[in-house]
């Protein structure tokens, strides 16, 4: 049963949660009109690189508020195990819009290098970028804080672009210096084709950690050596044996079967494999665990001598 602790902690998750969705959309909102604006200024490949990049991550964080508040919903009939895997999707929707960003701003620098043009107002451009990297680098720090507090996937993807942002505003910013203040015109096309790759490299991690969930992937090693430890520290376990871990949003499932003495009453089986639940869901806190208990040394019988 979930207890008035719980939930208020999961009150304060979910608050935090939708903070950062609106964040993020909001800044994004920023940043498109800041970065439309030096685009049409300067001419520039590389501001066109992280004006895409705004434009997608505004998409992609529009979709994780949508996802998030998905998330939330509490089980029901049709969704006995919760609404957690719509941050996967949403996830895997962000890196395929990621992908694509990525493979339109290397085309469009491939050109540029091939065509160099020179930047024109280049400080305005500069001006926007520094902006940029000042308001990424709060919502970074902000969003850093909800994932430690919430571990929510679809918002550490959103993380995890929103840092790529900054090394792209960086790369923009030095591709527009060199070519707008030193005439090297050929820096402004290198800079879009680093900001491309930096893109297409964030969209795999946001890719690979989404399926991951959505495939039911278990829990790292460290965790499922931590899970068995925690059960094996109370001195009436024998030992476990079948575990089973999976994450879907915040919320982690954890089953095992619990070995005990055979000749041990039920009600102190049940006793035990409570305190060992509740050692567990301080470790691991909110995670739905299910335990099974069984009479030491029965998976070393024969199916004959059980029956």
């Amino acid at each position: 049963m979930t207890t008035q602790a719980e939930r208020a902690s999961a009150a304060v998750q979910h608050r935090l949660m939708r903070q950062a969705t609106y964040a993020a959309v909001a800044i994004a909102i920023m940043l498109i009109g800041m970065k439309s604006v030096a685009l049409y200024l300067t001419g520039s490949v590389a501001m066109l690189g992280t004006l895409a990049d705004s434009v997608l991550d505004g998409a992609a964080s529009l979709l994780n508020l949508f996802a998030v508040r998905l998330s939330m919903a509490p089980a029901d009939h049709e969704h006995r195990f919760g609404h957690g895997k719509a941050e996967a999707l949403a996830g895997l929707g962000q890196s395929i819009f990621i992908f694509v960003s990525a493979g339109f701003i290397g085309w469009q620098s491939v050109h540029k290098l091939l065509n160099p043009v020179a930047i024109e107002n280049s400080s305005a451009g500069v001006a926007v970028i520094i902006v940029a990297l000042v308001l990424t680098l709060g919502l970074v720090a902000f969003q850093r804080h909800v994932v430690a507090r919430t571990g929510s996937l679809a918002i550490a993807a959103d993380s995890i672009h929103y840092r790529g942002d900054l090394l792209m505003n960086l790369s923009a910013l030095g591709a527009i210096f060199l070519s707008g203040f030193l005439g090297l015109f050929w820096a402004d096309a290198v800079g879009g084709l680093i900001i491309a790759a930096l893109i297409a490299f964030s969209a795999t991690q946001i890719a690979l950690a989404a399926y991951g969930q959505l495939m039911d992937a278990e829990l790292g090693d460290g965790d499922r050596t931590r899970i068995a430890d925690i059960a094996k520290a109370n001195t009436e376990v024998v030992d476990i044996h079948d575990l089973r871990t999976r994450a879907a949003g915040m919320q982690t499932f954890i089953q095992f079967h619990l070995e005990l003495d055979g000749k041990m009453t039920l009600s102190k089986a049940h006793r035990i494999s409570d305190e060992v639940e509740a050692r567990i869901i301080e470790a691991f806190p909110g995670a739905e665990v299910i335990i099974h208990q069984d009479p030491a040394g029965l998976e070393d019988v024969s199916e004959e001598e059980r029956i």
